[in-house]
């Protein structure tokens, strides 16, 4: 872990350094609140199947979650051995998580949730946002994602991150982002370097 990053929680001045990932760490959501955007590691493990436990039926997509502790714990065992997670932590507990799996494709599936309790706070898209730059670094082509259609928010967030529609059955939505789209530059800029909507 690089020692020269900006110690501050509020990063909008930060220039990054040479040691900083592809995207820095540190966001401050909606409500002011300071959250860590980090990479997944094991010790994070059963806050993250907590985070999973209760999760609300409205806000399950497409069969995922999973429902049950088991059959939570075994999809993200999946999740985190053939893919790359990021996990967002608010004062030290697991309130968002995203993924793209699996590393060996060069267009991989892209997942994303957050705790309801913490939606609306600007979490979601950054944990996006992680994962389109750590793809990108990683010398992936694009991601691709399935949705719900009916899944208005979701989709609206998608859409802003650049996802495009490429195929539709039924109800279903097949979205793709290329990597040759500017806002993979963008989400690899340094703090004080992006445009203020990004």
């Amino acid at each position: 872990m690089p020692t020269d990053t900006c110690s501050a929680w509020d990063p909008s001045n930060c220039d990054g350094t040479a040691g900083c990932p592809p995207r820095c760490p540190r966001f401050v959501d909606k409500h002011g609140e300071p959250i860590l955007v980090e990479p997944f590691e094991s010790a994070r493990f059963e806050a993250l199947v907590s985070m999973y436990v209760d999760y609300p039926e409205a806000h399950r997509s497409m069969g995922i979650p999973p429902v049950g502790r088991d059959r939570i714990a075994e999809w993200l065992d999946r999740l985190i051995e053939r893919g790359f997670n990021v996990v967002a932590a608010h004062d030290g507990t697991v309130v968002g998580h995203a993924a793209y799996s699996p590393c060996s494709s060069v267009e991989p599936q892209f997942v994303v949730f957050v705790d309801p309790a913490f939606h609306d706070r600007g979490i979601g898209t950054e944990l996006c946002r992680h994962v389109i730059a750590f793809a990108a670094d990683a010398g992936h082509d694009a991601l691709v994602l399935d949705v719900d259609a009916a899944n208005e928010r979701a989709v609206h967030v998608y859409r802003r991150m650049g996802f495009e529609t490429v195929d539709r059955s039924g109800n279903d939505l097949r979205m793709r982002l290329s990597f040759d789209e500017p806002i993979v530059e963008t989400v690899q800029l340094p703090p004080a370097e992006r445009p203020a909507n990004r």
